[in-house]
C-alpha cells in the first residue's frame, strides 16, 4: 500500500532575515513567513492530508497550524523534527561566526562530514534521529497522506535517507526555500521522490542562507 509524504520547511523568520543561526532556538515568523505558510495552505487545499507531524519549535508549529487552519486534522509534534542543535552558534550572525569559528563554519557549509559542533549536533546525529522517526511515521500511517513540517537541515536529513545519499552530498541542490514542497511516495520500504523543494507557489522569493 502506498503512503505519500509531503514535507515542508517553516516560513521565513526574523532571524532568517538577520542571517542568524537558529537551531533549537526560536524566532517568530515574519509577515512574509506567515504569507508563505498561507500560500502553501492554498496550494494544498485540494490535496488529501490525513495527519500532520511538526517540529515543536514555534516557527514550524505556527506554519503547521496555518496549513491546518481549514482542515482540523490530527497534528502531532515530535522533538526529533527539530532543527540541528547548533550549540553556542545559536543567535549569532554568520558574520560573527565567521570571525570566531571560520574553519567550522566552512565545514558546516562545504564539508558537513567534517563538521564538529560546539555543544551541538553533527549532521550524522540529525540524520539518525530523523531516519528513526520517519520509519515510525510511515509504519504507523501506511496508506495515508502525511504532511511533515520541519527545518532545513532536518528536511535535508530526511531526504538523504529517502535517497540513500552521503553526508558529503548534504548541501547538493535543491535549496530549501521557506514552505517549499517536497513529495515522496513510499511503498514496501522503497521511496520515490515525486517533487523536491518546489517553490512555484511562492512570491517574493529570496534565498536566505541561514538555519
Amino acid at each position: 500500500m502506498t503512503t505519500t509524504i509531503y514535507i515542508t520547511r517553516h516560513g521565513q523568520t526574523e532571524w532568517n532575515v538577520e542571517k542568524r543561526m537558529q537551531g533549537w532556538s526560536d524566532s517568530p515568523l515574519t509577515e512574509l513567513g506567515i504569507q508563505q505558510a498561507k500560500w502553501l495552505e492554498e496550494r494544498l487545499k485540494d490535496t488529501k492530508l490525513d495527519v500532520i507531524y511538526s517540529s515543536p519549535i514555534n516557527r514550524a508549529l505556527s506554519t503547521a497550524n496555518i496549513v491546518n487552519s481549514k482542515r482540523n486534522i490530527p497534528l502531532y509534534t515530535d522533538s526529533r523534527l527539530r532543527e540541528i542543535n547548533m550549540g553556542i552558534w545559536e543567535g549569532l550572525t554568520q558574520d560573527e561566526i565567521e570571525k570566531l569559528y571560520s574553519k567550522e563554519l566552512y565545514n558546516f557549509w562545504n564539508a558537513p562530514k567534517l563538521y564538529k559542533p560546539y555543544s551541538g549536533e553533527t549532521f550524522f546525529q540529525v540524520r539518525q534521529r530523523t531516519k528513526e522517526l520517519v520509519k515510525e511515521i510511515i509504519s504507523e500511517n501506511i496508506g495515508k497522506d502525511i504532511l511533515i513540517v520541519t527545518h532545513t537541515i532536518t528536511l535535508k536529513a530526511i531526504m538523504s535517507f529517502f535517497q540513500n545519499a552521503l553526508i558529503e552530498d548534504f548541501w547538493s541542490p535543491p535549496f530549501i526555500h521557506p514552505t517549499s514542497l517536497t513529495i515522496v511516495r513510499a511503498e514496501n520500504e522503497r521511496f520515490e521522490v515525486l517533487l523536491n523543494a518546489d517553490s512555484s507557489h511562492l512570491r517574493n522569493l529570496k534565498e536566505v542562507k541561514t538555519i
